[in-house]
């Protein structure tokens, strides 16, 4: 373990309660980012930090942009300045800009651990007293503990936490090894194991809508919910990471870090507080309920021409979808499904959550009134920006005698007053990590419980079918959900603001 010095001055102790206000600012942070040319840094990190510093929500930062290119400051602002210009949602100004871009500063990777130092400290300099320190680690997995040596051996743990990128290991043992190599230099209340879709708006609404209403708490349970559906295709296809993809597949790179952190949210125990701890324990809780992945519960497939893309072996088994029933043991949700299905260069691009509330009785209603023809009432949340929210029901057609159709109530972030509140998810996460806060975070415990139960399927996984790209999967996904079918694709598209 770390030496407990490490626990310095400004941030709280180990489960303290950071505060959720959205509007607090932070204390000076220096950003140290790694990976500061890569494609992530360039889309997300870059816009995202040009954001919130230029917000109230954290005015006073530093950058500290690192990367195997060889540029300097000057260089590395021009790379910025394209990148913000490019990929932000927020347009500046050249006053704005002028504003950021005198606090990014650039050293190469291989100028070594004290030249960093050198800059940092530098950087330090700029925001006065008992500033932190925030490591951004946007790099692959395989070089993520070269990254925390040079930290180490850079003199920079005190005063810091550190993000780190998915995915966390490749299997339990690989998972095990990474946390115990890690808490060599860090303390867990360190680390911030980062999963952008649970930084999203949407994501964050399963916990309001869930535990705020009386509406819906008590029914959320197997006496009234049939089954779960967490749906996230992709229209996208390797996007030149065929190196990664190839040793990671569908499961390992979206299941595991994404599509498990959702349905935690969605089948979580009342936490005791909103707060970092209790949420952790209540979603680790899960976790440990849920049962092992069997082989025969999972789909795997591989799109049509994958094997012919620059970097993919010839024969490869690697899957680039997944589709899979789950059961998580507890009391709430005894013999419940889950389904999670998830898969590259997909019929179009969707993040949805579909709740299917067990049908009522119809036989009070005549033959042919239309009761349960299109499938049982469902409550749908969609996690992409607009945050929609929908709850369909059966309702009666207007005109003579009993005739019904399926009806809904939806919502949508954007028809509020509060839509340019709404914080892009990297910039929520940054944010929180700064704080100290771990709600949206996945704990040690919490991914080796997760690969743990993984075994199963990493043992001896079904071979993968081909589906054509443009599609929704192999055809055994339909035999994976009956006697259900598959929400996607909807019947009827979400309704637009007008």
């Amino acid at each position: 373990m770390p030496n407990s010095s490490l626990e310095s001055i400004a941030y709280p102790a180990p489960g303290a309660r950071p505060s959720r206000s959205i509007r607090e600012t932070v204390s000076p942070h220096v950003v140290v980012l790694f990976g500061a040319t890569g494609d992530l840094a360039r889309r997300k990190l870059l816009p995202g930090l040009t954001h919130l510093s230029l917000s109230a929500l954290a005015p006073d930062i530093q950058v500290v942009g690192t990367s195997l290119e060889d540029m300097d400051d000057v260089a590395f602002r021009e790379f910025a300045r394209q990148a913000v210009t490019e990929f932000s949602s927020h347009k500046l100004t050249d006053e704005q800009w002028g504003a950021f871009c005198d606090k990014l500063h650039y050293v190469p990777q291989g100028a070594g651990p004290e030249a960093l130092a050198v800059a940092v400290a530098k950087a330090e300099s700029e925001l006065g007293p008992e500033v932190l320190r925030l490591h951004y680690l946007s790099v692959p997995p395989k070089a993520a503990l070269a990254v925390i040596n040079m930290l180490k051996d850079a003199d920079l743990v005190q005063r810091s936490r550190v993000i780190m990128e998915k995915p966390f290991g490749t299997d339990l043992d690989s998972a095990i090894a990474l946390n115990d190599q890690v808490h060599e230099t860090f303390f867990e209340s360190q680390i911030f194991r980062i999963d952008h879709f649970l930084g999203k708006e949407p994501a964050q609404n399963i916990l309001a809508f869930r535990f705020a209403n009386g509406l819906f708490e008590p029914i959320w349970n197997r006496n009234f919910i049939d089954h779960i559906q967490i749906d996230i295709p992709e229209t996208l296809g390797l996007d030149r990471r065929a190196e990664f993809y190839e040793s990671t597949g569908a499961y390992k790179d979206m299941v595991v870090t994404h599509l498990f952190q959702v349905m935690a949210f969605v089948a979580m125990e009342p936490p005791t507080a909103l707060e970092p701890r209790a949420i952790s324990e209540e979603k680790n809780k899960v976790f440990r309920s849920l049962l092992p992945i069997e082989p025969q519960h999972v789909v795997r497939g591989q799109y049509g021409g994958y094997r012919d893309e620059d970097g993919v072996a010839p024969d490869s088994d690697t899957e680039t979808f997944i589709a899979l029933k789950c059961r998580i043991d507890n009391w709430r949700w005894a013999g419940v499904p889950f389904y999670l299905r998830t898969g590259k260069r997909m019929a179009e691009g969707q993040r949805i959550i579909s709740i299917a509330f067990k049908e009522a009785p119809k036989s009070m209603f005549p033959a042919g009134s239309g009761v349960g023809s299109q499938g049982p009432d469902h409550l749908t949340f969609d996690l992409a920006d607009a945050s929609k929210v929908s709850l369909s029901f059966y309702g009666k057609r207007p005109g003579p005698g009993m005739r019904l159709d399926k009806v809904s109530m939806q919502f949508a972030t954007q028809e509020t007053d509060r839509a340019a509140d709404v914080l892009e998810a990297y910039e929520r996460l940054i944010l929180d990590a700064m704080r100290g806060d771990h709600t949206l975070f996945t704990t040690a415990d919490g991914i080796e419980s997760l690969w743990e139960r993984s075994i199963p399927l990493l043992d001896d996984p079904p071979a993968v079918k081909t589906y054509a790209p443009g599609t929704w999967g192999p055809n055994a996904i339909h035999q994976l959900v009956a006697p259900h079918a598959w929400r996607l694709p909807f019947e009827r598209a979400w309704r637009e603001r007008r």
